[in-house]
């Protein structure tokens, strides 16, 4: 299983107590009071750059999206081959000076795909939305929210957080407005409020996502962490043995199953649940480091 597929939508590494959580994001990392746990080894491609406006270049052998600067954030980027960023370099160029809708709908939705496999999230989301202003609706809003989203996932600091996770949210809202009864929407906006100075607002409309649907992973997993981070282990235990009673195979679920239940004090359905953890995934970062949660347990 490769290690992207258990990478959870968002992992908070920071709270406060009771109702004022002040979180900061980072990407692939376990929760662990001390270091960075299980998912920390990732070699996982962060995103970093700014929204783009129209006129840069690609440069330093990745592709960015026009108007996508550097800055001093230490990121680990998806190297762009040299047919990749011809590609890109080629498509952007026709995109700018195309003056037709049709033909800028699907350049743009080509350029969201060739970033989005190059892990430059921000730079997929930015056409995404654009060809989501040509041609409007659910499934466009999302498609460009998402890409948004993830590149909040892996933001490195508080600002990059802040900026992506806006933009997220807007396209998200235009999402709802088109259906109301997109849970999946609603709890990616929910877990941008947490990081947020709003979280409280996080926090309702995750409730409510449970409250629609009691059986919602990502809901359950977002308000598991939630209670780890606020030190609740015994509601955080509620929350993933829940989960990973819907889905017995969800790796994280199993993972902070063990992480809550260490954290209460019970060894041995902690032992039990970081080896149910493991036996899911074969990724050897991965299984050392749950081994090293197991070997704080004796």
């Amino acid at each position: 299983m490769q290690l992207k597929t258990l990478r959870p939508q968002i992992l908070v590494v920071t709270a406060a107590l009771a109702l004022i959580i002040g979180m900061f994001f980072l990407p692939r990392v376990i929760i662990n009071k001390d270091k960075q746990g299980a998912l920390s080894k990732a070699g996982a491609a962060r995103d970093k750059g700014a929204a783009p406006a129209a006129g840069e270049e690609s440069h330093e052998g990745h592709a960015h999206a026009p108007g996508e600067g550097h800055d001093a954030e230490e990121v680990a980027h998806v190297e762009a081959t040299p047919q990749q960023l011809g590609e890109i370099q080629l498509l952007r160029r026709q995109f700018t000076s195309e003056q037709n809708n049709g033909n800028r709908l699907k350049l743009a939705s080509q350029l969201g795909e060739k970033y989005a496999a190059i892990s430059k999230y921000d730079s997929a989301g930015y056409f995404y939305e654009q060809a989501a202003e040509i041609r409007p609706g659910e499934t466009a809003y999302q498609k460009a929210a998402d890409q948004y989203f993830e590149a909040f996932s892996f933001a490195a600091t508080e600002d990059r957080s802040k900026v992506l996770g806006e933009k997220a949210r807007g396209l998200y809202e235009k999402v709802l407005k088109n259906n109301p009864a997109n849970l999946d929407a609603k709890t990616n906006i929910a877990m941008t409020y947490i990081a947020s100075e709003s979280p409280m607002q996080g926090i309702t409309l995750l409730r409510e996502v449970i409250a629609t649907d009691p059986n919602n992973e990502k809901a359950l997993f977002n308000l598991g962490i939630l209670s780890i981070q606020s030190t609740q282990y015994d509601k955080a235990v509620e929350r993933f043995e829940k989960l990973v009673s819907i889905n017995p195979k969800h790796v994280q679920g199993n993972f902070y199953l063990g992480v809550a239940l260490a954290e209460s004090g019970k060894k041995q359905e902690a032992a039990a649940a970081f080896k149910k953890a493991k036996s899911l995934s074969d990724d050897p970062g991965f299984q050392a480091s749950v081994d090293n949660e197991l070997s704080k347990l004796q």
